[in-house]
């Protein structure tokens, strides 16, 4: 009897086995190329596929049955159709596919756990520019999922900038905030499209809710609303993509870091006309440095609802919550130069007030097709950010190591608000094609920030750094104790920076010879209000103008080059009490740009100059917590930047750049800042490279190894005078990851500063050197599992 159990089971086994079919077919644009990367998914399983570089895709062991199939791919329109498995065929082939491009799908990026690779042939749809990425003559990088899930970054502040030449991580906020240099000044944070940079922000992005980061190289004020000219960062969020599925990770590592992240995309009706995706992450953490600690958690659910054919609404949300130890202890400060005290050594009291930061963005986003070959986007969008704490300082520092702390109250509210409408669409006259950009941008944000209570740890010579035998928690003149009696607006009084703005702009890219020239006509005039620390307001206004030439010598290859100028308010002070000037200003860049092997990895080399008048850094005479500016009057970057990335060989994947920076000054209208001298912000020669190799077969299927370095040579402080007294040392820093993956389940281990060293970024305030250390060797252990 039991013999004929497990033959009848044996039998059954091989019976379904044998009824299971193929699904075949091929997916084309509607101008006939193979379109490679297309998710095709089979509705209300998880069964799926992804098109190879022929276009063609394979779904493999399905029952017979009737069944729809999705297929979609980032700024084509998704197409779903009807697919009918036999009992007495082995293969089911589909007809070619045809997938229309939309007009423009304003952030809608889809992504398969089955599609692993670095590269993208296309920006979001906030970025404006309906074209591929190798048309735009521009240097413009993305960071996508992939390469954030190999190196395990989990925020905007952790390892993202490796990723991109030139762009580097100035000084280190606890993780609540993120500045981002390229070009040697600081890049504009952008979120959707939207400029949220402040003063202090935005709170750092969780990448539970990031599909991808877009930096945009140069001037990008003509789209993007006014900025730095160095360039910005667009954070994009998840979006759903109409598939029912899922994503489970945690990982665990060095110094107390547990952290844990849940995805959800799925459809909420039987239509398939409202969909959702929601993700939720918490995390906690300690530090290298005696009773630091960092907890954070966030929930993002984004719905989006097809409102018919032409048209479909989105709703984003995102709530970000941070508790944190005092923000000021992550320095270290010494007389005697960088490094003169361990990498781990604190400044902080374990009875200090943690820092707590609630952070709430909505964004709705409406998109229309106005025609075949025109859209319509519209959206507005409302961030609140809210903080209250305190930050630590050094009241003085004498050269036998006697400090006196000082600890101020540290609150903050920054309130945003936008409005956008743009259009883009085609048309023809005669034999040049027009891709028509034009729109308006309306923008409004406040500041409220309180520093105004300050309270002194220690008195002459009751703390010092060097005294390895104090014992923590007793400072001599005890714990702050801040009035919060009167709300954080009323207590702001000249602490309050507001700035409105309103753009007009417009755009040509005028197309010959099958497009294979292109010539780009475009201008944006911007007003302006802006009130800095109770200073006058003014009104700015500024027509920029610019003109960009691209050229195709095949359909994987293009030269380009650019000229535009610059128009950027600047928030900030003088000692004497005066507003800044905004910044204004030329620019140029010459760019090189290639698809290698089908798009399986891609090649930039650019070059740039930059003229700025008007530019400021921090005041050389600033002492403790001041934030004086002045102002340089002109100055020059220019430098060479290369990026590559992708699949160099089959199962090897690189991302890897360079860039050379120079930043001076060329006219000076402040003794402090003579002509020649070295702005700070930047390292003359970056180099990073990422490598990582999947095993496809043998013994070592499904697991990969790989590794990675950053390297800063003749480095700048991140302010201060640039000089022999205040310069740092050279930077090294290497990586290495081994993983493995077998079907859903993904495994991986990242080991960061393999050799051990004391990593450090800093500068000089007076005659006290101050820095921040980074981690020794340490490691994360991240576990994901696609359901």
């Amino acid at each position: 009897m039991k013999k004929n159990s497990i033959l009848l089971l044996i039998l059954c086994c091989i019976t379904v086995f044998c009824q299971a079919k193929d699904i075949r077919g091929s997916v084309k644009s509607s101008d006939g190329e193979n379109l490679e990367y297309v998710a095709v998914h089979i509705v209300g399983t998880q069964s799926g596929s992804i098109t190879d570089s022929l276009g063609v895709f394979m779904i493999k062991n399905i029952n017979p049955g009737n069944y729809k199939l999705t297929v979609s791919l980032l700024n084509y329109k998704t197409r779903t159709i009807d697919v009918a498995v036999r009992s007495n065929t082995e293969v089911t082939d589909v007809p070619v596919i045809i997938l229309e491009e939309s007009a423009q799908n304003l952030g809608e990026v889809v992504v398969s756990a089955q599609a692993h690779r670095y590269t993208t042939q296309r920006i979001s749809g906030s970025i404006r520019l309906n074209e591929p990425l190798i048309q735009i003559p521009q240097n413009i990088q993305v960071i996508n999922s992939d390469i954030m899930l190999d190196q395990q970054i989990t925020s905007m502040s952790d390892g993202i900038t490796r990723n991109v030449s030139g762009v580097t991580r100035l000084e280190h906020w606890g993780d609540s905030y993120t500045r981002v240099n390229m070009r040697g000044s600081r890049a504009a944070a952008f979120r959707e499209g939207m400029n949220v940079t402040s003063n202090w922000g935005p709170l750092t992005e969780d990448m539970s809710f990031v599909e991808r980061i877009e930096f945009v190289k140069g001037p990008a004020g003509f789209m993007m609303s006014n900025g730095e000219p160095s360039g910005i960062y667009n954070v994009v969020m998840k979006k759903p993509t109409g598939q029912r599925r899922g994503q489970a990770s945690f990982m665990f590592g060095s110094n107390d870091l547990y952290r844990a992240t849940l995805d959800l995309d799925g459809v909420m009706d039987k239509e398939g006309k409202l969909l959702y995706r929601l993700n939720l992450m918490g995390q906690t953490m300690n530090s290298i440095r005696q009773y630091e600690f960092n907890k954070r958690y966030s929930v993002a659910p984004v719905i989006t609802y097809d409102i018919d054919d032409k048209t479909k609404l989105t709703a984003e949300y995102a709530y970000q919550y941070m508790e944190s130890s005092n923000t000021g202890s992550f320095y270290s400060f010494s007389p005697n130069g960088y490094a003169d005290l361990p990498y781990d050594y604190s400044i902080l009291e374990p009875g200090l007030e943690p820092t707590v930061i609630k952070d709430h963005s909505l964004i709705l986003n409406l998109q229309h097709e106005l025609s075949k070959n025109w859209k319509l986007t519209a959206q507005a969008a409302y961030f609140n950010y809210n903080k209250e704490g305190s930050s630590m300082w050094y009241g003085s520092v004498a050269s036998n190591g006697d400090m006196i702390r000082t600890v101020s109250i540290g609150d903050a509210i920054n309130e945003m608000k936008f409005g956008q409408v743009f259009v883009n669409g085609e048309v023809k006259t005669g034999a040049v094609n027009h891709r028509i950009l034009g729109g308006l941008d309306i923008g409004d944000k406040h500041f409220w920030g309180d520093w105004s209570q300050t309270h002194a740890l220690d008195s002459v010579g009751t703390y010092n750094i060097y005294d390895t035998n104090r014992k923590s928690g007793n400072p001599y003149w005890g714990y702050p104790q801040f009035d919060r009696t009167r709300s954080m607006k009323e207590r702001a009084n000249t602490t309050q920076i507001s700035q409105s703005y309103t753009g007009l702009y417009v755009q040509d890219e005028l197309g010959f010879f099958d497009e294979r020239l292109r010539l780009t006509l475009a201008g944006r005039y911007t007003f302006v209000k802006d009130d800095s620390y109770g200073t006058t307001v003014t009104d700015e206004k500024h027509f920029s103008p610019r003109v960009g030439l691209s050229f195709s010598m095949d359909k994987n290859s293009s030269v380009y080059a650019l000229f535009d100028q610059t128009f950027s308010p600047q928030m900030g002070l003088l000692r004497g009490g005066d507003k800044v000037k905004p910044i204004t200003g030329s620019n140029w860049e010459l760019g090189l740009k290639r698809m290698w092997f089908g798009g399986r990895w891609n090649t930039s080399l650019s070059v740039y100059q930059i003229m700025k008048n008007n530019e400021t850094t921090s005041d050389p005479d600033n002492k403790g917590d001041e934030t004086y500016l002045i102002q340089v009057g002109q100055s020059k970057a220019q430098g060479v930047e290369f990026d590559m990335m992708g699949e160099i060989v089959k199962g090897l994947s690189v991302v890897a750049n360079y860039a050379y920076t120079d930043y001076k000054v060329t006219k000076s209208i402040n003794e402090k800042r003579p002509v020649g001298m070295r702005l700070p912000g930047h390292a003359k020669h970056l180099f990073n490279i990422w490598l990582k190799y999947q095993f496809s077969e043998g013994i070592l299927k499904g697991f990969n190894i790989g590794g990675g370095q950053t390297s800063m040579l003749d480095r700048s402080t991140w302010g201060g005078l640039v000089d022999g007294k205040s310069g740092l040392p050279d930077y090294y820093k290497f990586d290495a990851v081994a993983g493995w993956r077998k079907g859903n389940l993904i495994i991986g281990l990242n080991v960061f500063n393999v050799f051990d060293r004391y990593l450090y970024s800093g500068s000089v305030s007076g005659n006290v050197y101050y820095w921040q250390s980074e981690p020794k060797r340490n490691f994360r252990m991240g576990i994901t599992y696609n359901f």
